[in-house]
């Protein structure tokens, strides 16, 4: 657990993960266990099903870690930028994203992430659609304020899709980039 130090605040989290996957003969060899494992927390009403990629031999129906480090990046943005519309006044009515990660995976098996890519696709209510132009920046700020994206070691380029606006705007999308 870090330190407190003054002027900040520490969070404690907390979660369990308990492996699901012994077959009868744990580990007897690579190929005798599963690798689903369940993680869940204290207060949390359902367990997550997870294993690993199924490349390396998890079942793909399940979510591995590689793609809940991407979730947790696109919904550490997404909840930032919803923030800093609702301060700037901008009403967003829809958002969605399709991140896309890129990791490298060595020949001795070790890898990590090179880079995610985060394509956020904001809807706008008709008051806020004259703002859609300030979205790279409210992007940009989201960006440098998500805990997640602050915490990796790769890069995290965010690539707004574009911005669906009412029809009665006159107009019917504004695509931008953020950094």
């Amino acid at each position: 657990m870090a330190s407190n130090t003054p002027g900040h605040k520490v969070h404690d989290y907390r979660m369990q993960l308990r492996w699901t996957g012994n077959r009868g003969s744990g580990t007897s060899s690579y190929r005798a266990y599963s690798r689903d494992h369940e993680i869940s927390a204290s207060g949390k009403g359902s367990s997550l099903p997870c294993s690993s990629d199924a490349a390396f031999r998890g079942d793909p129906a399940r979510y591995s870690p590689e793609e809940m480090l991407l979730a947790s990046l696109s919904s550490c943005h997404l909840l930032w930028m919803l923030h800093v519309c609702a301060d700037a006044g901008i009403v967003v009515t829809d958002y969605q994203d399709q991140p896309e990660g890129l990791m490298l995976e060595h020949p001795d098996g070790s890898g990590e992430f090179t880079s995610v890519t985060l394509r956020p696709a904001l809807t706008l209510a008709s008051s806020s659609a004259a703002r859609a132009g300030e979205l790279d920046g409210l992007h940009h700020r989201a960006h440098q304020l998500c805990f997640i994206a602050r915490s990796v070691n790769f890069p995290v380029n965010v690539e707004p899709a574009a911005v669906s606006l009412p029809s009665d705007t006159g107009s019917s999308a504004y695509s931008g980039t953020a950094q």
